[in-house]
């Protein structure tokens, strides 16, 4: 992690967090620019520059935070003796509710992190990619799959859950402004409507 970094003031990190969040989850590495991120961070680029190095260090960066924030968040949200599947997702979702309230992009980038194709960046951040599938399977390692009807497959709901959620996400992003509360709602609602349809 970057300490200088951190001994800026509370507001400017946000901000500045928030603009690259942004931008490389809408963009991708390869077609985010720096430009956009300091316009929309209110910022210079030698600023930029002088706490990330580069394009490619500010991404790296992001990688790491955004995977130990939302850690953090899970760890507090998720009760490890959990085993209902539907009730550690909505504790998940509970989680990410209180990431996104403070930075509304960083689920968006997460989906976009797992996603990278650009050589650099995906040799850059194998250890957070790594450490982000650990966290995912990390989150279900109680679950009892055994309580789903017999023909619903657990790789098959886990698809489900996942192209859902990112499809709220994406519905809740419209208009450049992310509601988070509602995506909650929403993501809430999906849950319980697939859980009734495939427990037992």
């Amino acid at each position: 992690m970057n300490e200088k970094f951190f001994d800026l003031k509370t507001e400017k990190q946000d901000r500045m967090i928030n603009a690259s969040l942004k931008v490389f989850a809408r963009n991708g590495y390869q077609y985010a620019s720096t430009d956009e991120i300091v316009k929309e961070a209110a910022i210079s680029k030698g600023l930029l520059f002088h706490y990330f190095g580069s394009k490619l260090g500010l991404f790296v960066f992001l990688a790491d935070y955004a995977v130990r924030y939302m850690k953090m968040e899970i760890v507090k949200a998720v009760n490890e003796k959990e085993t209902d599947y539907f009730a550690i997702l909505k504790s998940i979702e509970v989680a990410r509710l209180a990431a996104l309230r403070k930075f509304p992009h960083m689920q968006a980038f997460l989906y976009s992190l797992v996603r990278e194709d650009d050589a650099a960046a995906v040799k850059a951040t194998k250890e957070q990619r790594a450490n982000l599938k650990t966290l995912q399977e990390d989150m279900l390692k109680n679950a009892d799959y055994s309580r789903f009807r017999a023909e619903a497959e657990a790789a098959d709901i886990e698809k489900w859950v996942s192209i859902l959620l990112e499809g709220l996400m994406k519905e809740n992003m419209k208009g450049g402004t992310f509601k988070a509360e509602r995506y909650y709602n929403d993501a809430v609602k999906c849950i319980d409507m697939l859980g009734s349809l495939v427990r037992r």
